[in-house]
């Protein structure tokens, strides 16, 4: 079943995931994740990782076996920039929340040593950010990242920063837990006194965002900004027992986030025409 859907409804609030939505810290990353799985004995994760057998795909169960071996992301993960550390420790761990959320804590001390440069992933993601504030949506900014990095990042942004763009923020140390829980989201919503509905669309890059969206029960959008072919997303959104979240609709750029909301926004005010 390929993801073709529109969102039920008309976004009043847009939250946004940052690494590999809004930003690109993928050199930093990598190299922080590379850090820590030498160490996976030693900070007793590894009898916590996945069999590979019970891996969501082929791809998943090779990574994991790669790491296994050789105790680093095979180099065609780290070339290709496409997967999230999140996604990685989804990855490794599978469901095991504790292992992952320990996991994130060791990556936290190793990427202090990384965290420099951050650019927009697309040239022109600040004016679309600014289009979607103009039509009187409201914007949040979700990441697992800790916040002493997040707000560094958001500041150094663009050479001039991003935080004036998002009405609340809210990173992975402020919850207990991380993405894919959906407890960032709650938060964020709690902030802006709003509940999580359909009108909160929830914007991100991997399928842990797509899970906390769907878990937190507001619209997922998938970013597609790596451009995977439907056939592709139609695997890692298998629409399963075991792995039942899929998005609500697929985007490449913010660009087309923008247009999006725009169509459903206009879309809404044609059926309150018809109404009155």
């Amino acid at each position: 079943m390929s993801i073709l859907q529109l969102p039920h409804a008309r976004p009043d609030v847009i939250l946004i995931d940052w690494h590999a939505t809004l930003v690109d810290t993928h050199d930093a990353m990598y190299h922080a994740v590379d850090d820590i799985l030498p160490q996976l004995h030693e900070i007793d994760l590894w009898n916590r990782l996945l069999d590979p057998d019970d891996s969501k795909t082929i791809e998943d169960a090779k990574l994991l076996i790669y790491v296994k071996d050789h105790r680093r992301l095979h180099p065609k993960i780290v070339s290709q920039r496409k997967i999230s550390r999140t996604d990685i420790f989804e990855v490794l761990f599978g469901s095991d929340q504790e292992a992952k959320e320990r996991a994130h804590r060791v990556f936290d001390q190793a990427y202090r040593k990384y965290v420099a440069e951050v650019h927009p992933l697309e040239p022109d993601t600040r004016e679309q950010l600014e289009h979607l504030r103009q039509l009187n949506i409201r914007l949040g900014l979700i990441s697992n990242r800790k916040r002493e990095f997040l707000e560094h990042e958001l500041a150094l942004v663009d050479g001039s920063g991003w935080e004036d763009l998002f009405d609340v923020v809210v990173c992975g140390s402020d919850v207990e837990e991380r993405k894919p829980s959906p407890q960032m989201l709650y938060e964020a919503m709690k902030i802006l006194d709003k509940p999580p509905e359909e009108s909160c669309w929830y914007v991100g890059d991997s399928t842990t965002d797509v899970i906390a969206a769907k878990e937190a029960g507001v619209t997922s959008v998938f970013y597609n900004g790596a451009n995977w072919d439907q056939a592709w997303l139609d695997k890692i959104f298998p629409h399963t027992v075991k792995h039942p979240h899929r998005p609500d609709a697929v985007v490449r750029s913010i660009a087309e986030l923008t247009t999006l909301a725009r169509h459903l926004l206009a879309q809404h005010k044609r059926v309150e025409r018809a109404r009155g």
